[in-house]
């Protein structure tokens, strides 16, 4: 074996134990270190008292009981140790984003800005060895013939990563080694199977990317003004938050495509997000329970709501529109909310069964003015009622025909708020006025009615109708 060299900086081979996975609620209850500083190894390893319980699956996997950590420092108690034995050291582990991920939150909460220089052993192993398809700590064992003294235990999987970092040297010698730190250590806070070339090769441009997992299983689609820059973002917030480290750690491959401007990533990303279904994308998935409020006279010519639902449903053509609601229940109770805010009548509002010539329940208890027994008049109770609704008034389609958004050379085509395509010549403007107008959806409409507030009309084209399509010149 290859002494250590002191023509490398120092070093501090780092794992932890946990109760879990979860950044925000998991605790560290094992630190093991083994240290390499101009030619001199040293071990540290403690048992911490998490603060909580352990989970009996942990117990298992790790070995450490409740028992074990009862008596022992908490990590405040340990912290000023731990940051010993890290000073002025490379911190080296395996998966590098959790154990680094999980000390760095550690130490914020108790006011300590953690922020080594970070080598990934998982991306030391793909640098060197590209040709083996697995990169995980059992693999090193069997593949590198490491000698196991206490696996998943702190210091002995730190002794492990000890022991991968001498073969390497012994492999490679030590400019190769040094190549590979230079190369990996800017890299810190990419995931495990992303590397610089991948990212260098990003767009700073608007667009819309493509997370994907093993065997192109896609899991997640983003937009971004610059698609580099959020991608970038998506690693770096991987360290402190949970749901970000779960996404960064799954992703093998990146795709993107660039758009000619924000409003086209914002149309894109809910197109695409509804065609594909990616696994981590839930709030901008179609909804297929799509509801909104209708008003119509009723006989005593009165204002009522009634629930139009989505096969029913058209907006920008429809009146007296207010929603849109992504289900009966959450209508439902939005209506309730409004009816105590503006004690309107839950009888009129279909919220409760009125019986001929009695009030509604909540005249009773003065929550209701009497507009259903004749005690307000329709007027006041109309001014109310409309005034409560304002916000989510349903806009009618303010346009004779489809319209043409312009962004750069581009025209974003959408008619009566549903979004038809994106044109680059009159051709494919024609192709999709002659489409036909997709289903309603409430995302591609709050995109376009917020874009349309704020534009100045000169960005607004006015289109055909499709059968005039052939016979129009130029947008």
């Amino acid at each position: 074996m290859t002494n250590f060299r002191s023509e490398f900086p120092a070093f501090a081979f780092v794992d932890i134990e946990t109760t879990g996975g979860n950044l925000e609620r998991d605790r560290i209850t094992e630190v093991g270190i083994v240290s390499l500083q101009d030619g001199v190894e040293s071990r540290w390893e403690h048992l911490i008292n998490p603060e909580t319980l352990i989970p009996y699956n942990i117990q298992v996997l790790t070995g450490i009981s409740p028992a074990m950590v009862q008596e022992q420092p908490t990590f405040k108690e340990l912290a000023q140790l731990i940051l010993d034995q890290l000073q002025d050291k490379i911190f080296v582990a395996h998966n590098a984003r959790f154990d680094y991920g999980f000390l760095r939150v550690a130490f914020k909460r108790i006011g300590i800005d953690f922020r080594p220089k970070v080598l990934c052993t998982v991306k030391l192993s793909r640098f060197l060895f590209p040709e083996q398809p697995r990169h995980n700590l059992d693999t090193l064992i069997t593949v590198h013939h490491l000698k196991v003294h206490a696996r998943h235990r702190a210091l002995g999987d730190a002794e492990l990563l000890r022991q991968f970092w001498y073969c390497c040297i012994d492999q490679f010698g030590i400019s190769k080694m040094q190549e590979a730190i230079d190369q990996l250590l800017p890299q810190q806070s990419l995931p495990p199977n992303i590397d610089e070339a991948m990212i260098k090769d990003l767009p700073d441009t608007p667009g819309v990317y493509l997370f994907y997992a093993d065997n192109r299983r896609l899991l997640y689609i983003g937009k971004s003004n610059s698609i580099r820059g959020r991608v970038l973002s998506h690693f770096s917030s991987a360290l402190r938050i949970r749901k970000e480290m779960k996404l960064a750690m799954q992703i093998k491959d990146i795709d993107w495509i660039e758009t000619a401007g924000e409003i086209g990533a914002l149309l894109l990303e809910s197109k695409l997000i509804k065609e594909k279904l990616p696994s981590m994308n839930v709030r901008l998935r179609k909804s297929t329970d799509l509801c909104a409020w209708q008003l119509l006279l009723n006989n005593d010519g009165i204002l009522v709501p009634k629930l139009v639902r989505h096969q029913d449903l058209s907006p920008g053509r429809q009146e007296n529109l207010y929603g849109l609601f992504y289900s009966r229940s959450e209508a439902i109770k939005t209506l309730q909310a409004l009816a105590k805010k503006h004690t309107l009548c839950e009888g009129l509002l279909g919220l409760e069964k009125l019986l001929p010539q009695k009030s509604c329940f909540g005249y009773q208890v003065k929550q209701c003015l009497g507009i259903c027994i004749g005690q307000e008049s329709t007027l006041s109770y109309h001014e109310r009622l409309l005034h409560a609704l304002y916000k989510y008034r349903v806009g009618i389609w303010p346009y004779k025909t489809a319209i043409g958004i312009r962004e750069a050379q581009v025209v974003h085509v959408i008619d009566h708020w549903c979004y038809l395509g994106t044109a680059i010549d009159e051709s494919e403007v024609f192709e999709l006025l002659n489409s036909g107008v997709p289903e309603f959806d409430l995302d591609i409409y709050k995109i376009v009615k917020k874009s349309l507030g704020k534009m100045g009309s000169g960005r607004i084209v006015p289109l055909p109708k499709p059968a005039q399509a052939a016979e129009y010149e130029s947008y």
